[in-house]
């Protein structure tokens, strides 16, 4: 998928979010992260076609993630607009949702592993809007 270039202003994983550590078992219970939705880059010209949306080129949060063995992690977005996730895991692969959420808010479950987990919440049309981030494992 899409990596950010210098011609180009794109999601970038090689920048920080605002950053927090935690284990699988301290997301046991969900947490929960107040963020401004949105963003200037338009997903598509960086190269991730089949995923729209606009996001900010550095992540809105960077999570180091530690003893995340057997536990799935979930990011989930409770927004007034609508918005949408685009995730990089430690192993550099790309998640994206925009919907799965309900109510035009997205979620993305995937197997946890330790590492950065850098988040970017965006909106689908480029609005900007309050939003709460929540992150939890099962």
């Amino acid at each position: 998928m899409a990596m950010s270039t210098a011609a180009s202003a794109c999601p970038d994983y090689n920048q920080y979010g605002a950053e927090y550590r935690y284990s699988g078992s301290d997301l046991y219970s969900a947490r929960q992260f107040s963020v401004v939705a949105g963003g200037d880059n338009n997903l598509q010209s960086c190269g991730f076609k089949n995923n729209s949306g606009y996001v900010m080129t550095a992540p809105d949060f960077s999570f180091d993630l530690y003893k995340m063995g057997g536990f799935d992690v979930e990011i989930s977005v409770l927004s007034n607009c609508d918005a949408m996730l685009l995730v990089n895991d430690a192993n550099a692969n790309w998640y994206y949702d925009d919907d799965s959420n309900g109510q035009a808010d997205p979620k993305i479950r995937i197997s946890g592993s330790d590492g950065y987990l850098d988040v970017w919440v965006g909106t689908y049309n480029g609005e900007y809007c309050d939003a709460t981030l929540y992150l939890e494992t099962f």
